[in-house]
């Protein structure tokens, strides 16, 4: 098993793969996507749907097909065999009005190093043939948005990788699209950006928009997104509301002023622990529901134990992620 491979099975029930797509359904849909590059398969059997109005979360281990996903999605590369729909526009048919209503964020920068964040996003707008006049506002917006107004005539090859991320969120952002393709938004920035970075997508999401975050930080995701999306391998394993991830079965870690007592108290309430794997003293215990560790809590009080951490070891998507069943290469 590989770092970035989920363990064997033995977690939390899974949820059907693929939920049915609604009559009426706006948003981004793919379905039965494969590309492969030469005798590599890339992605076999990959299916995606995500609604307007919400963040869905694409997650898999590196070599999942995660980014050759969203480059179809983006009508960057053409599906070998599938059907994807952008807001009802076919973007392989049309790429051009598929990426009118497209904003493709990817996992570096990429070009235009020498320019300043202003002139990178002043060309983005001509690219994308917003009305002369209304471009100094837009780029002074975005940039405020981002919060790079101070570094707005830095050459983007001094930025850091942190910045540079939020360069690229405004730059996805210039033309005001639909649809959001955001490949780890979240990779080099600080904990204070993260949180606006959390606050900026749920604020895209409520007005409307499609947004589609790839990404490793998990944790973040349990309060970016509203569903998930598993792939593995070039497929889509599952798909998940984080609703539906916080109330399944996960591991709970507890701390107490009282280590000795903690574990007394849990052998005689008949519930299975270890240690829990931090520098801190703790255990671990498994919980089926959110309601079970609410009870477990309150006996563990009643009980005199003096706890002074009680919490989910691990995000809920995290959980999932974890627990998948699937093939290890």
């Amino acid at each position: 098993m590989t770092e970035d491979q989920p363990p064997p099975p033995g977690g939390p029930s899974a949820p059907s793969p693929m939920p049915h797509i609604p009559e009426g359904f706006r948003g981004l849909s793919a379905t039965g996507l494969s590309r492969s590059f030469g005798a590599v398969n890339a992605v076999v059997d990959m299916t995606l749907h995500a609604p307007a109005g919400q963040v869905t979360a694409l997650i898999g281990p590196n070599g999942a097909g995660k980014t050759t996903l969203l480059l179809m999605l983006a009508s960057l590369l053409a599906p070998d065999a599938g059907s994807i729909s952008i807001m009802g526009i076919d973007p392989v048919r049309d790429p051009a009005a598929a990426r009118a209503k497209i904003g493709w964020m990817p996992d570096t920068l990429g070009v235009w190093e020498a320019l300043t964040a202003r002139e990178i996003l002043t060309t983005m707008a001509k690219f994308y043939h917003l009305p002369k006049a209304r471009v100094p506002g837009r780029v002074e917006a975005l940039l405020e948005l981002v919060n790079l107004s101070s570094l707005a005539d830095q050459k983007a090859r001094v930025l850091s990788r942190g910045q540079q991320q939020r360069l690229s969120l405004a730059r996805a952002l210039i033309h005001d699209p639909e649809v959001l393709l955001l490949d780890e938004p979240a990779s080099g920035l600080d904990p204070g950006s993260r949180v606006a970075l959390r606050r900026i997508l749920r604020r895209l999401a409520a007005e409307g928009r499609v947004v589609v975050v790839s990404s490793h930080v998990l944790a973040e995701l349990d309060e970016i997104a509203d569903g998930a999306v598993f792939v593995n391998q070039g497929r889509t394993v599952l798909a998940q509301s984080v609703e539906q991830a916080s109330g399944q079965g996960r591991r709970y870690a507890i701390a107490a002023l009282d280590p000795a007592a903690l574990a007394s108290a849990l052998a005689a309430l008949g519930v299975p622990f270890t240690d829990g794997p931090g520098r801190r003293a703790s255990v671990s215990v498994a919980v089926e529901r959110e309601d079970q560790a609410v009870a477990l809590l309150r006996d563990l009080v009643t009980a005199g134990v003096d706890v002074c951490s009680f919490a989910p070891a691990v995000g809920a998507l995290e959980e999932t992620y974890m627990s998948m069943k699937v093939e290890q290469s």
